[in-house]
């Protein structure tokens, strides 16, 4: 009876893994949908109860209203901005193909202002072949706006996986936000691991959610219209396109936006723009750089609790692996792996330490 039992308990467990693992590839096409309604659900729940609040606890209603105001500050700004984007990354794209815009001659127009030394330097390292490095930085930004034109594209030609998933977003979000508790009820009871040990890894792993995207977001949201701003003041070409790179690599901590601008700071010194160059220089360093030295250490470092190279090697990792999404995942897979490190440590402490006999 008892090998029958065990048994039985084997061949339960081995189709508790089966089923989930196939759970988990049926949803995976939209995995994208199902994360962001859940991470949504989770960044928006303080409105949600205070909604709970306000309409005697009517949970469909209150679900109904928090997924409004997601629609309305989140969803749409995002979307106007994508369409601003593909207009200019179609603009640029056309210029690139034209001729108008060339980015190698911008390069030559750099070489040629650099000062004899950095020129002889350069040759003695044995990076004198100009004409590669204009044509490999030529081919890598020119294949940065055909792919940027590309997924335009493919949004348009797939527009309907693309309603599919936003429609599937929305509605997991509505059920997350109205029967968000008790799905986290069930999914606690249903982990095999004591209640302290639960507890916080739950409480972990929704603070690291909340401080990664409340961070990151309001980092790249303000560096990059920070940018976008300063290089429409300075009248450069397609502001809002670089304006939305600088956000997006600003996801990087330490490197990110620094990575648009301090390029076009060196263009606008080594070509004459004296005035422009400095401009740009105090300002990438003293407003837009003091958003990241500032803020991102107090909205993701001080709730997360991991050091700053944590948080920039998982968020590059992370990404690598899963894309956008990554930015998230990354820094949450590293909190629980150092929770549950620390929770391993901490049980060992307390264990009693046994004596060898006398």
């Amino acid at each position: 009876m008892a090998r029958s039992s065990t048994l039985e308990d084997r061949s339960f467990l081995l189709l508790l893994v089966l089923v989930s693992l196939a759970f988990f590839w049926v949803l995976w096409p939209y995995y994208g949908a199902v994360f962001w309604g859940a991470i949504f659900a989770l960044m928006f729940s303080p409105i949600f109860l205070r909604f709970m609040n306000k309409l005697s606890q009517r949970r469909t209603l209150s679900a109904l209203f928090t997924v409004s105001i997601i629609l309305v500050l989140v969803i749409l700004p995002v979307g106007l901005i994508s369409v601003l984007l593909t207009q200019e990354a179609a603009g640029v794209y056309q210029r690139v193909q034209s001729g108008d815009l060339s980015f190698g001659r911008y390069f030559q127009q750099i070489y040629d202002a650099l000062p004899a030394w950095i020129t002889s330097l350069l040759n003695r390292s044995g990076l004198n072949n100009l004409g590669l490095i204009q044509e490999r930085v030529s081919d890598s930004l020119t294949k940065g706006s055909q792919f940027i034109a590309a997924q335009a594209l493919s949004i348009g030609q797939n527009a309907f996986d693309f309603f599919v998933s936003f429609f599937i977003m929305l509605y997991l979000m509505f059920f997350f936000l109205r029967d968000g508790a008790a799905l986290s009820r069930r999914i606690k009871q249903a982990i095999p691991l004591e209640e302290d040990i639960k507890r916080n890894l739950f409480s972990k792993f929704t603070t690291v959610i909340r401080a990664t995207v409340r961070g990151n977001i309001a980092v790249a949201v303000m560096q990059g219209a920070l940018g976008g701003l300063i290089f429409w003041f300075l009248d450069i070409h397609a502001p809002v396109l670089w304006g939305t790179l600088m956000a997006f690599l600003s996801l990087l901590p330490a490197v990110g936006a620094a990575l648009v601008w301090i390029p076009v700071a060196i263009y606008f010194l080594a070509t004459g723009a004296i005035w422009q160059g400095v401009v740009l220089i105090a300002f990438g360093v003293l407003v837009i750089g003091l958003v990241d030295n500032v803020l991102r250490p107090v909205l993701v470092g001080k709730d997360t609790k991991m050091p700053d190279y944590v948080v920039l090697v998982s968020t590059i990792g992370g990404m690598s692996l899963f894309g956008l999404n990554g930015f998230v995942i990354g820094p949450v897979i590293a909190a629980m792996f150092m929770a549950a490190w620390d929770i391993f440590s901490k049980a060992r402490q307390d264990e009693p330490v046994e004596l060898p006999p006398a």
